[in-house]
């Protein structure tokens, strides 16, 4: 499906011929208000290189909307080895790098680009999806929440001047 097919947002896998740089953008227009809270996540300012590195980790996803990327999500494999020991387990999938335009918010994109980040996991045979965010971040801890994740645990990233939350959700009633 081309960026053209998209009048209403759509989500899809990113393309080879999308723009890493209006990615980037994406990343930094969504994330600014939690850098004004001072939470140096790593989409607040990090480069096109660092974020086609992050898009490489697994699948991307993103919502556009006409030709526009408003939104992403990356679902990636049990990580061979984190920080955050909760990524390390077998049978656990991770979501990184979501992020929604903030003219785009709740209007649903969010919670479908969560959704096709849990069936990602799902088909690829994993048995829970788990993410992470600042703690600060309440409203979107809440959101969370709403979509079934529940805490399990903290890590503080290195380089990070926040704790974050762990959560994961199980994956098996989605199947």
């Amino acid at each position: 499906m081309s960026p053209m097919d998209c009048a209403i947002p759509c989500i899809r896998v990113l393309a080879v011929d999308d723009s890493i740089e209006e990615l980037t953008k994406l990343l930094h227009h969504a994330y600014a208000r939690l850098g004004a809270m001072g939470l140096n996540f790593t989409a607040v300012d990090q480069s096109p290189e660092v974020t086609l590195q992050r898009t490489n980790w697994g699948s991307c996803y993103v919502a556009v909307a006409g030709t526009a990327l408003v939104g992403t999500i990356v679902v990636r494999p049990t990580h061979q080895s984190s920080e955050c020991c909760i990524y390390n387990q077998p049978g656990v999938a991770t979501a990184h790098q979501f992020a929604v335009a903030p003219e785009y918010q709740n209007t649903g994109i969010g919670s479908a680009l969560l959704a096709q980040a849990e069936q990602w996991a799902v088909e690829n045979g994993f048995n829970w999806l788990a993410l992470d965010t600042a703690e600060p971040v309440t409203g979107l801890i809440e959101f969370y929440e709403r979509r079934g994740y529940h805490k399990v645990g903290t890590v503080r990233w290195p380089g990070k001047k926040y704790r974050s939350v762990v959560m994961k959700k199980s994956l098996n009633d989605l199947d």
